[in-house]
């Protein structure tokens, strides 16, 4: 019989959970979590997307992505606008306050991620990245 930690799942799993404790640490003073920083860090590469786009790029449930936007909306950080091809559709764009807080999150979200990712060095840390990409591209959709 295998042990708990031979197996490739639950190992991603536990560094999922714990990334998610580091990077909820981090935001806690800006009132944000991890769901509201994913969120913004897609808009940095989608100039508009509509709330159903955002709810199956990034996974999260339709509901949710309401709250998240409500969230971003009251700090200033997104907005909702008419959608240039459909004007009874919003879409969620990024506002200047919303690039200016990922500007001012970067080292921090890159102290936390030298955190998860310490006991490898710079060819293995490009490597998991790329493994990781390879998988996420093919398994998330």
């Amino acid at each position: 019989m295998r042990g708990l930690h031979a197996d490739t799942g639950y190992l991603l799993y536990r560094l999922g959970l714990r990334s998610g404790q580091l990077f909820n640490t981090f935001l806690q003073e800006s009132g944000l979590r991890l769901r509201h920083y994913a969120l913004l860090r897609f808009l940095t590469t989608t100039p508009g997307a509509l709330q159903r786009e955002l709810s199956a790029s990034l996974g999260y449930d339709p509901s949710a992505i309401v709250g998240l936007v409500d969230d971003l909306e009251k700090l200033g950080f997104a907005e909702r606008r008419p959608s240039p091809d459909d004007r009874r559709s919003r879409i969620v764009v990024l506002t200047d306050d919303g690039r200016a807080f990922l500007r001012d999150t970067d080292e921090a979200g890159q102290r936390v991620t030298n955190e998860l990712v310490q006991p490898l060095d710079a060819a293995e840390r490009e490597h998991l990245h790329a493994l990781l990409q390879k998988v996420a591209e093919s398994g998330l959709g």
